[in-house]
């Protein structure tokens, strides 16, 4: 009797549907989704060493765009190169981090208030926004979803 109760359910399942259910926690799927870093710690380094550019709420000022528009078009990888790497006074890197004639002439020309084409500094010397770049990475992305105001994050 058990091998026809078998085999009923053997010819019985395949034009079932069967159900997988899920069972890992939604708070772990969302982390997981999520990306790394802490947005509370991100805020902090922002108003630290962002804020006096680009505005207190990341909104952009007469001297730096809206970050919030530009984090939109921006994924970890990137903003991270931009943040580390490539924003260095506006000069070929063997000129921005020695002492070239070029970035000389260039502060002599910010410290003149001249029209200077300086750009955002290359923070990956500096401990402060180096380890924590991603950390500032998840403060902006944030903002530029929405998820987060322009009021301090709770840690």
């Amino acid at each position: 009797m058990k091998s026809l109760v078998a085999l009923a359910i053997a010819l019985a399942l395949p034009g079932c549907a069967v159900e997988v259910q899920n069972r890992q926690a939604s708070q772990t799927l969302a982390r997981e989704a999520a990306p790394p870093g802490s947005v509370y710690a991100g805020w902090r380094v922002y108003q630290d060493r962002c804020a006096r550019c680009h505005g207190a709420d990341a909104s952009g000022s007469a001297t730096a765009p809206d970050l919030r528009v530009t984090m939109r078009e921006m994924g970890p990888r990137r903003f991270v190169g931009l943040v580390l790497r490539r924003y260095d006074w506006n000069l070929p890197a063997g000129q921005a981090a020695g002492e070239s004639a070029a970035r000389e002439a260039l502060i002599d020309q910010v410290l003149q208030r001249g029209e200077a084409a300086l750009l955002m500094p290359a923070w990956g010397s500096e401990p402060g926004v180096s380890g924590h770049v991603m950390d500032l990475y998840a403060y902006l992305a944030a903002r530029a979803e929405g998820t987060q105001g322009p009021e301090q994050p709770t840690r």
